[in-house]
């Protein structure tokens, strides 16, 4: 799946490359590396770079162009050794996403097999080449991308160590190949030296001999004082390689050689380091607290190398975090400058106003006082002076009303909650008291008073008087009393039994939904245990019985002969005797059992 967003200059590299001849790819893929490096370091449009690098497959066209043979490439080495550059750069840092697993176990191990294999070839054509600093330039670059990818994926190390190609490169008498070599190897213990232990015995003892094969048989003091430096770091690094060179008869002797060089060489302090170790204990435990003094030094230089870098990462957002907040900080300023401003502008346009009001007032009252007759000046004084009492009294009074009316607005709100309440109980008894009407039985009339008697009577008189009906008996008036009376009566005990009917079906509906829903819970009969399966069984004797003659039934299909089963089908019911089917019946009921 290709990612959203894709960088266009990414799209047009990969466009290229599909489209142009297999010889011209390589001379495209350089273009790549002027986007990283433009590209500021470490930020997060560097890792969208790398991810849609990775996932328009440039990396894969770079790792195949690498093992590629190197005549056949335009450009010759320099191609190879940029094209080394961005692929190391590239897979640093990269999150593959759902392609990890191919990208770590697959992609990053033919990477570094490539670069060694691409050491060795500048390795043989160094031998005879006419441009030596030039060749020696494109190895310490292939060597700089493979430890920059040794740097970002530190499981690669172990896959270094025990290739053939890293042992044929450390192998190497020139003596500004072999001192490369080494300067990697000891940067790649420096990085991660718990891995030197993980390879196979037989690559290790391979890269201890040629290292002591370095130190005593080159002339060179720089691959000499390296070689020194390296089993200095193994011997300190690790106490079983330590073991091994003191114990060993393959270094039998190793010490009384390093002693008698100690003299002669230029790097007599770390030789002496490397003798020192190589010393019974009793000289070791005159140099622990050397040892010590070391370590500390070599943790504090770590930590603070490491404390460095941290902050030297984090500088760019760190900048970006002051100016984000210099700026928050300037606009805040502003703004509350603005706010002052215009606070002040209110403030005067509204003594402007009240200024412009009381000269307006007081324009107002001269003009009046002109209008007014001299004999009504006082009355018209009392008059304004009413009206000025009116309405400060009236303002004060609906201060105080709303002050009060705040201070009062809990308890209006109690009083209204109350309300509801009583509401919704007056709504709820009301529903109750109607309900219990509805389904409560006939309970009669209630007494009548005399008067209301007569009036009845009176009524029913008229009612007579004006429909006469046919003639009917005593006799005829009592049996249609007495079916109406029966009816009634009938209707009323139907009524219960039906609401008695429906309170059982709605039992047995609840009944039947819990059964179901513990069924559905219930574990299989595998995972039962205990008394588990008793919860389940009936408490129906017509269903109990039906499961035991089917149980039974069951049995004697299976028990009886093959020849009984001819012509028989699998619908088919077999007669079980009574009497089998009471046997053990009890054992089918919990709970008790329910009378017939």
């Amino acid at each position: 799946m290709k990612p959203t967003g894709t960088d266009p200059r990414i799209l047009s590299i990969a466009a290229e490359v599909a489209k142009s001849p297999e010889q011209n790819v390589p001379v495209i893929l350089l273009k790549l590396k002027e986007i990283i490096n433009i590209t500021p370091l470490g930020s997060s449009e560097l890792k969208k770079i790398k991810q849609d690098i990775y996932c328009y497959d440039l990396i894969q066209y770079c790792l195949l162009v690498l093992s590629q043979d190197c005549s056949r490439i335009q450009g010759g080495w320099t191609t190879i050794s940029q094209l080394t550059q961005i692929l190391s750069h590239c897979c640093v840092g990269l999150e593959p996403g759902e392609d990890a697993e191919e990208f770590y176990n697959e992609l990053l191990p033919s990477a570094t097999e490539n670069f060694l294999f691409l050491g060795r070839q500048l390795q043989t054509c160094f031998i005879n080449a006419a441009k030596v600093y030039e060749l020696l330039h494109f190895f310490q670059i292939v060597t700089d991308s493979l430890f920059w990818l040794l740097g970002g994926h530190v499981e690669l190390i172990q896959n270094v160590l025990q290739s053939d190609h890293f042992l044929h490169l450390l192998q190497a008498d020139n003596v500004q190949i072999g001192s490369a070599v080494m300067m990697m190897l000891q940067n790649i213990l420096q990085i991660n030296s718990g891995d030197l232990l993980k390879i196979g015995r037989k690559a290790l003892y391979s890269i201890l001999d040629e290292v002591i094969f370095k130190l005593f048989s080159t002339p060179s003091p720089v691959i000499r004082s390296t070689a020194t430096k390296l089993l200095l770091l193994m011997a300190e690094s690790h106490q079983e390689i330590l073991i091994l060179l003191r114990q060993s008869t393959c270094y039998k002797g190793l010490r009384s050689l390093l002693s008698k060089q100690e003299t002669v060489t230029e790097f007599s302090q770390e030789l002496r380091q490397f003798t020192d170790l190589l010393s019974p204990m009793v000289h070791q435990e005159n140099s622990i607290p050397k040892k010590l003094h070391q370590a500390a030094c070599l943790i504090q230089a770590y930590w603070k190398g490491f404390q460095t870098r941290k902050r030297l990462k984090k500088l760019p957002s760190a900048v970006i975090a002051l100016q984000r907040s210099f700026r928050s900080k300037r606009t805040k300023m502003l703004l509350e400058i603005n706010r002052q401003k215009e606070e002040e502008d209110l403030k005067l346009r509204l003594q402007l106003q009240r200024q412009r009001a009381m000269r307006l007032s007081r324009e107002l009252r001269l003009s009046m006082l002109e209008i007014v007759h001299p004999g009504q000046v006082e009355k018209h004084y009392r008059e304004m002076e009413e009206k000025s009492a009116l309405i400060i009294q009236k303002h004060w009074r609906g201060y105080r009303e709303r002050k009060n009316f705040h201070q009062q607005r809990q308890s209006l709100t109690e009083y209204k909650a109350a309300v509801t309440l009583q509401r919704a109980a007056l709504k709820f008894l009301a529903k109750c008291h109607k309900k219990k009407t509805l389904f409560a039985p006939c309970q009669g009339l209630q007494e009548l008073t005399d008067a209301r008697r007569v009036e009845l009577k009176q009524k029913v008189d008229d009612y007579v008087r004006r429909h006469l009906g046919s003639p009917m008996s005593d006799v005829v008036s009592r049996e249609l009393h007495a079916q109406a009376q029966e009816r009634l009566q009938h209707y009323f005990m139907g009524r219960a039994m039906e609401e008695r009917a429906q309170q059982h079906r709605e039992a047995l509906m609840a009944q039947i939904s819990t059964n179901v829903e513990q069924l559905m819970k219930a574990p299989s009969l595998k995972e039962a245990e205990g008394k588990e399966p008793e919860l389940f069984l009936s408490r129906s004797r017509p269903v109990a019985a039906k499961a035991k003659q089917a149980h039974l039934t069951t049995l004697k299909h299976i028990q009886a002969p093959w020849w009984k089963k001819l012509g028989e089908e699998s619908g088919d019911e077999i007669d079980v005797p009574k009497d089998e089917l009471s046997v053990e019946l009890e054992t089918l009921f919990i709970g008790g059992t329910k009378p017939p």
